[in-house]
């Protein structure tokens, strides 16, 4: 897949913008805080719908606008497409739009797969060094993008534990009947336990094959002086039947999920470990081995789409040249054969080597 082009309107410190980014690499440089990740953010909203980085859409529309859009022009294997996100401050049902080609979709998830792209930020130092939240969301993003059924099943998930979590806060006084409890917990631990089971197949597949992609891309980055090993951290992964398996959980766990008000079991507390020549990178990998480790997820992440999808996302690197050591940097450089690159840089000499297509100056939300 290709970005022929990308508009911004009243995204993030963009006004309005039109931007070609070059098949090949294309670098956009420039001090901080003058655009250049918004760009890559824009460009990755249009892949999943969300931004990797933002708590609230509102926060990507200009502070003096009621609505920001961005708009992508690809070109895949299947021909041209067109996808559009369009934000609104007011809230409610159409705070956010989305167009694929000129029809209005009407769930997020149609959108996954037409603008697929995968980008690495500095803030992705988080996979290894923090807690299963961030590793979570890594692999509920790039699962998404690769099979709309799995968005769909933990949208469902999500909303099921939401309302679950509530009722035990309304079912938590003293003097709630235990026939209540149980006849108001049962539809909700059912519906947890079938949609759970079914973000667990996905993640069990997807973690077998990203921890294979991942080892392959950590050796090539570190010239095979170290190990990567990714274990998915979930104890129902493993059972023949995880449906039954997660509603005997919540069944059991219904007294101490009252005295907390909150649900602990099931996909929502899942993790997957990562571990550099068999000890865990959280603990024992320095800054750089971590970097490169979380480095190798995502360019594993990229090898799935590519591989399931028969496209190969768009990759946008965010500021991490220059954190890689002259060596690991070559090497990344040499892994970029196929896929349409994006790096942002605040120092021309941290892509000395790249064969680059197109160097951009970015400076105050302009683009030259």
């Amino acid at each position: 897949m290709r970005v022929r082009l990308a508009e911004l309107r009243s995204f993030r410190n963009y006004a309005s913008l039109a931007f070609e980014p070059d098949e090949g690499v294309t670098v956009l440089c420039g001090r901080n805080a003058q655009g250049k990740t918004n760009l890559l953010e824009a460009i990755a909203l249009c892949g999943v719908g969300r931004s990797h980085r933002a708590g609230h859409d509102s926060e990507l529309i200009q502070w003096d606008a009621r609505r920001a859009s961005v708009r992508l022009e690809t070109v895949n294997r299947d021909g041209a497409h067109d996808v559009k996100v369009i934000l609104d401050r007011g809230g409610g049902r159409k705070s956010k739009q989305v167009l694929i080609g000129s029809s209005p979709a009407s769930r997020i998830g149609e959108l996954m797969g037409h603008a697929p792209s995968v980008l690495f930020s500095p803030e992705d130092l988080g996979l290894v060094k923090d807690g299963p939240g961030e590793r979570r969301r890594f692999m509920d993003m790039a699962l998404s993008q690769l099979r709309p059924q799995y968005f769909y099943a933990l949208q469902q998930y999500s909303r099921a534990l939401k309302q679950r979590n509530g009722l035990l806060r309304t079912l938590s006084r003293p003097d709630a009947p235990a026939a209540e409890v149980s006849s108001q917990l049962e539809p909700w631990d059912g519906l947890l336990a079938r949609t759970g089971a079914s973000v667990i197949r996905y993640r069990v597949w997807f973690l077998e094959r990203l921890a294979r992609d991942a080892r392959e891309a950590h050796a090539h980055l570190s010239g095979s002086d170290e190990a990567l090993g990714a274990r998915f951290v979930c104890p129902f992964a493993g059972e023949d039947d995880a449906e039954r398996a997660i509603l005997d959980a919540l069944r059991a766990g219904r007294a101490r999920d009252l005295a907390t008000r909150g649900t602990g079991a099931g996909p929502h507390r899942d993790d997957f470990e990562l571990t550099l020549n068999g000890k865990p990178a959280r603990v024992y990998g320095s800054q750089g081995q971590q970097r490169t480790a979380a480095l190798s997820l995502k360019l594993a992440a990229l090898r799935a789409i590519r591989d399931e999808l028969g496209e190969t996302p768009v990759l946008l690197l965010d500021d991490v040249m220059s954190e890689l050591d002259a060596e690991r940097r070559r090497r990344l450089l040499s892994w970029m054969t196929d896929a349409q690159t994006i790096i942002t840089c605040t120092d021309a000499d941290d892509v000395n080597g790249a064969q680059v297509g197109k160097f951009c100056a970015v400076s105050g939300g302009e683009i030259h």
